[in-house]
């Protein structure tokens, strides 16, 4: 219950006088208890929402861990020791199960590998990239690049890659026509998958 509105005066030297509002002090103090509770309670929301998300996210990554090992490994091997590759389904869908390739190249393996596709003849799948930053109102520069990069003492910055899937494609050709291709140097994996097409 609030205290009604009241006014204590007390006189110090005869010239200094205090007022005070009990009625304001606990309408303040009750205001900010409040606004306390409902910042403790978004809290609590918070937390729970955090929770939550945390444990549909363990729930997907075990879900997705159970479609690899289904999808990898139990269908293909189920598949195989019937002698099959191909389903058909009653309900007009159908189950594929394909070789899966992947490969990258890390940054350890580079140099390495790049000398490799080079001398096997493979080197036009790298891209070569080079730039240069110019300054403000050097559109000209830019555009004469080629042949005034070095003479105006820039420093171009080069950058070699290969697009995964183009290096995908190359190690699934290579390796399905039985030509070489290093496997620790290109970290490559080659397992089964699992597609199932539903009918159209």
């Amino acid at each position: 219950m609030l205290l009604k509105s009241s006014t204590l005066k007390k006189y110090r030297n005869g010239e200094k006088r205090m007022t005070i509002n009990f009625e304001k002090d606990q309408v303040e103090v009750f205001d900010k208890t409040k606004n306390i509770n409902r910042l403790a309670d978004k809290i609590k929301e918070l937390q729970a929402h955090q929770q939550q998300l945390e444990i549909q996210e363990d729930a997907i990554k075990q879900k997705k861990k159970d479609i690899e090992y289904l999808s990898g490994e139990v269908i293909p091997t189920m598949l195989s020791e019937m002698g099959l590759s191909f389903l058909k389904l009653q309900d007009g869908s159908s189950v594929e199960v394909k070789t899966n390739y992947s490969a990258t190249i890390t940054q350890a393996n580079k140099e390495a590998a790049f000398n490799w596709l080079r001398e096997n003849g493979l080197g036009d799948i790298i891209k070569n990239e080079i730039s240069v930053s110019f300054g403000r109102n050097e559109d000209n520069k830019a555009a004469d690049y080629a042949e005034l990069a070095k003479s105006q003492g820039l420093d171009p910055m080069q950058k070699l890659k290969v697009e995964p899937m183009t290096l995908k494609a190359l190690v699934r050709e290579r390796m399905e026509a039985g030509k070489e291709m290093p496997t620790e140097l290109f970290n490559i994996y080659v397992g089964n998958k699992t597609t199932i097409k539903r009918k159209q």
